[in-house]
């Protein structure tokens, strides 16, 4: 009897244990299933561009007018740099620009047999007077036609000087602004993409996996689109009044089913 009782009870025992090993196995199974669904759908995602752009006006308008004289004497150079400034000065004020929006810079002297490294080159006259006034004005339009009128300066017998730094410089500065609301649209039409793509494919469009904000650009508003960050870079975008405001964001969004 008594070992009737051992015998059944080793058989209960042995019961549970099966019962929780198959437990156990089951359980561990569906939690690796559910490891392994997981995984697979955190390879599933789709990454999509937004693009957003808005035309906008140049608020701030920068003219540095810079001219120079040159002769070997130094007074008399001098002295027609100043009438120079004058007139500079004297065109500015009939365009209608007012005395704050003009800065008058340093006056810049060369002395040609000064230079150590001229030698014998150093030919033509010796000093060489250069000065430059800039303009800086919020009113874009009237430093636009006053552009327009520079042959009166030449006419005055002035010698404007061109190259890198000159002409009329057309910024625009409110691009901190416009970054919020363009950001957030750039978003939305990044993940109606991606929502058209998850439709095509069967699926659904899940949370988002990364993000890329993108680099804002700003060229000229009639111009192809230019790299760069920023506040007026590229010598088409100074140019022009009128820019172009760029942002492409480029999100990764988890599919879904």
């Amino acid at each position: 009897m008594l070992d009737t009782e051992r015998s059944n009870g080793s058989i209960r025992s042995a019961a549970v244990l099966g019962v929780c090993l198959m437990l156990g196995l089951i359980v561990g199974g569906w939690l690796l299933g559910s490891q392994i669904k997981a995984t697979r759908l955190a390879d599933r995602y789709v990454t999509v561009k937004g693009l957003v752009e808005r035309t906008v006006k140049a608020d701030t308008a920068i003219w540095p007018v810079t001219f120079k004289e040159a002769g070997n004497d130094l007074p008399s150079v001098f002295a027609k740099s100043e009438a120079d400034k004058n007139a500079v000065l004297k065109f500015f004020s009939g365009q209608g620009i007012a005395p704050d929006e003009i800065t008058v810079g340093q006056i810049q002297v060369t002395d040609k047999l000064a230079n150590e490294y001229g030698g014998a080159n150093n030919n033509g006259p010796r000093y060489i007077v250069q000065q430059t006034v800039t303009v800086n004005s919020k009113d874009v339009d009237k430093i636009a036609k006053a552009g327009q009128k520079t042959a009166e300066l030449v006419q005055a017998g002035i010698v404007v000087g061109g190259g890198y730094g000159q002409g009329i410089r057309y910024v625009f500065n409110g691009l901190n602004a416009l970054k919020p609301d363009m950001i957030t649209e750039a978003t939305k039409n990044a993940r109606a993409s991606a929502e058209r793509f998850a439709a095509d494919s069967g699926s659904e469009v899940g949370g988002i996996r990364a993000a890329n904000q993108g680099v804002f650009s700003i060229s000229s508003a009639d111009a192809g689109s230019a790299a760069g960050d920023g506040d007026g870079g590229g010598g088409s975008a100074d140019a022009s009044i009128m820019k172009k405001v760029r942002v492409v964001a480029t999100v990764d969004y988890y599919l879904v089913r």
